[in-house]
């Protein structure tokens, strides 16, 4: 058959398999059913694209969110219509949260038959409503003559400025329907906000003036490590949210890391005489509910413009993409700036006096931190979190990260996701490293399923779970506020040992934390995927009980 033949005969499925691995897909998440198989079976045929077949939609979202951000790429998702999307909602609800790179791409039914609430099956009349509120923007491919426009704007809108997951609707009788064109998808650069001059000549005179700036980086700073590290080493100070953790490797001496809101935090902010905000939105959960005193003038950047002074009243907001506006600025800067010789040093004490009070608040759990800070921050493997009493504590600030794209935790505070997240930040990982995942047996009962799919993905994974047998965070707020009534918080949980054994997972049980170097040792040098269990009620509590954040946190901060 002639080349023109083959694609006289290509279908919109075949079109959209073949365009999604010129662009450098290699890997796609998703679960397959009778409204997106038109696509799975060119994704097959073509065998350009691995397909990893999650065990619910929710999974498979999860899998390409923390895929996105490990890789620095586009991640993809494929569910089908109505219910399977909405499976997929929460997931989507943290990818967009994080501002994730993240196409979903779904389906519809047939085109004669949507939107028009007529019951065929897998219909959800209201679907793109859903998927608005989950989405930086959603498209529908209305035929296939609109096929290559619709795919473009739908991946240029994923990965322009501000990024977040991008939904994209494929009727099934358009995917199944004949492409006439031959053009092959070549996507335009990313859209990037470019501040302006005038504006970065004001930073840079505010810059100038300052003896002890401070700048604070975000997750909307993850693609500026190169800027973010120059512009510490030119004297300003390094401070993070929890998202913008290792934009700034968290070795360097001259940065708090992640440690942002406790007491020396707060009493370095009061000695330093600028702040400069490079893609946070400054959360309340990081801030004491923007209550806590940030240094004077505040200034920030950040590529969305709705995002100026929303939190903090800003005495200078830019517009831009961070690292452009960065690269710009520190080319109106000098080799060094006029500031304090102390402030490394300052910084420095601050982060090791808040690195000593948490440990004194771990106890015993402070030789498991000490063993994942020194695994991660010497192998450079991915360090993936769920919401758990742990990761709040130590997983969030103390585990050191040395690159943006190691960090992957669930950013909107929702647990269950871990489990998935693994699974996608492993197949991202570079040679030789893995994903080391921190998981809560709460947040693992909702995502169990999908351990399965790392054993038949043989992904390289470590999976740390601290079982505790209970929702140990709700007890101990049960404990601070409600006078110790224990409602529905307690547990029950499989014995993993024989769960794992079920379904090819190695395990490793430890009940005392003095052996836990030597398992996290074996689990990380063993192939595949592997489990640690860390057994919390053998080894016994933290010193002091994490409840969550204070009750009236707010009003006790002002």
């Amino acid at each position: 058959m002639k080349y023109e033949q083959i694609q006289q005969a290509a279908t919109v499925g075949d079109f959209i398999a073949g365009a999604l691995a010129d662009i450098g897909v290699t890997t796609m998440f998703g679960v397959i059913s009778i409204h997106n198989m038109p696509i799975l079976d060119a994704v097959a045929r073509q065998g350009r694209i691995r397909f990893v077949p999650a065990r619910g939609e929710a999974g498979a979202m999860n899998m390409a969110d923390a895929y996105a951000r490990a890789s620095g790429g586009l991640g993809v998702c494929l569910t089908s219509t109505g219910t399977a999307a909405g499976n997929a909602a929460g997931a989507q609800a943290e990818a967009l949260t994080a501002g994730s790179r993240v196409l979903h791409i779904t389906s519809q039914v047939d085109t004669n038959l949507a939107d028009r609430d007529r019951a065929p099956i897998h219909d959800v009349p209201k679907q793109a409503e859903m998927l608005r509120g989950i989405s930086k923007a959603v498209f529908r491919m209305w035929d296939a003559s609109g096929a290559i426009g619709t795919l473009n704007a739908a991946i240029s809108a994923t990965l322009s400025a501000p990024t977040g997951p991008v939904s994209l609707e494929i009727p099934v009788d358009v995917q199944r329907s004949p492409v006439a064109s031959a053009a092959r998808l070549h996507p335009a650069a990313p859209v990037l906000p470019r501040a302006s001059d005038a504006m970065i000549d004001e930073l840079a005179g505010y810059l100038q003036a300052a003896k002890r700036p401070l700048i604070w980086l975000g997750g909307g700073a993850r693609g500026a490590a190169a800027e973010a590290a120059e512009l510490m080493r030119r004297g300003a100070g390094v401070v993070t949210s929890t998202n913008g953790r290792g934009v700034v490797s968290e070795e360097e001496p001259a940065t708090l890391g992640a440690f942002n809101m406790g007491p020396e935090a707060a009493a370095l902010y009061d000695s330093c005489d600028l702040m400069l905000v490079v893609g946070s939105r400054l959360r309340g959960n990081e801030t004491r509910n923007n209550k806590l005193s940030l240094p004077r003038p505040l200034l920030q950047i950040d590529a969305d413009a709705g995002q100026g002074g929303r939190n903090y009243p800003v005495d200078a907001f830019v517009h831009g993409d961070a690292a452009d506006t960065l690269r710009r600025l520190l080319d109106r800067l000098p080799e060094k700036l006029a500031t304090d010789s102390n402030l490394g040093f300052d910084i420095a004490r601050a982060r090791a006096e808040a690195e000593g009070r948490l440990r004194d608040q771990l106890g015993p759990y402070r030789v498991v931190a000490d063993a994942l800070s020194d695994k991660v921050s010497q192998e450079g493997h991915i360090w993936v979190r769920d919401v758990t009493i742990s990761n709040s504590t130590f997983g969030n600030r103390y585990v050191r990260l040395t690159d943006p794209k190691q960090g992957v935790h669930a950013l909107g505070g929702g647990i269950g996701q871990g489990v998935a997240m693994g699974i996608g930040a492993a197949l991202a990982c570079a040679p030789d490293t893995r994903a080391i995942t921190l998981l809560g047996d709460g947040g693992t009962m909702l995502g169990l399923a999908e351990a399965i799919t790392a054993v038949e993905e043989n992904a390289p994974l470590v999976y740390v779970l601290m079982n505790d047998q209970a929702y140990g965070v709700i007890q101990n707020i049960q404990d601070a506020q409600y006078d110790s009534r224990r409602h529905f918080s307690a547990l029950r949980v499989p014995e993993f040992g024989t769960f794992c054994a079920a379904i090819g997972l190695p395990h490793r049980k430890v009940a005392d934390v003095a052996d836990f170097a030597a398992a996290l040792d074996a689990a990380v040098a063993a192939g595949g995927p592997q489990l640690i269990e860390v057994d919390m009620c053998a080894i016994g509590p933290f010193s002091e009980a994490f409840a969550g954040p204070p009750a009236g946190a707010a009003q006790k901060a002002e």
